[in-house]
């Protein structure tokens, strides 16, 4: 599998991954906009370039993929991904927002929104991160 050791388990909404390595002849840069922004066309390439799967089937398991978490996250249920994070719902109170047009006070119902937890293995590997790429935002300057 060109150099790709992957184990995959999933059970009950819950999807655990093994020990993985990509060989060094996979480890070439992907072109992105000058936004610095990962597209998910860049990130198909990249998958595909690493694991030497075609690039179609890279796209329909991630399509697959997003529409299980939508699903899911539908239906009420949270996904956990040991290692990276948790797809989640949260539930936001009931409120009187404002019409600004009209003037008019609106009563905006409770609901529910999807929302992603990182985990803590994800946000350390985060946090090493010395620099913003150029064109990211860069929260500590103002605007």
């Amino acid at each position: 599998m060109h150099g790709l050791e992957v184990s995959l388990i999933l059970t009950n909404k819950f999807l655990v991954a093994g020990e993985y390595r990509f060989s060094e002849q996979h480890s070439s840069t992907v072109k992105r906009l000058k936004t610095g922004n990962m597209r998910k066309a860049d990130l198909i390439n990249q998958i595909a370039e690493k694991t030497g799967i075609p690039k179609v089937d890279v796209l329909v398991t991630l399509e697959a993929m997003f529409k299980e978490v939508k699903d899911t996250l539908a239906q009420g249920e949270n996904i956990y991904i040991r290692g990276f994070g948790s797809f989640i719902t949260k539930k936001r109170a009931a409120k009187i927002g404002r019409n600004i047009k009209k003037n008019v006070a609106v009563e905006i119902p409770e609901h529910f929104i999807p929302a992603f937890k990182p985990a803590k293995e994800f946000v350390q590997e985060v946090k090493k991160l010395k620099t913003v790429k150029e064109g990211q935002p860069n929260p500590d300057e103002e605007m």
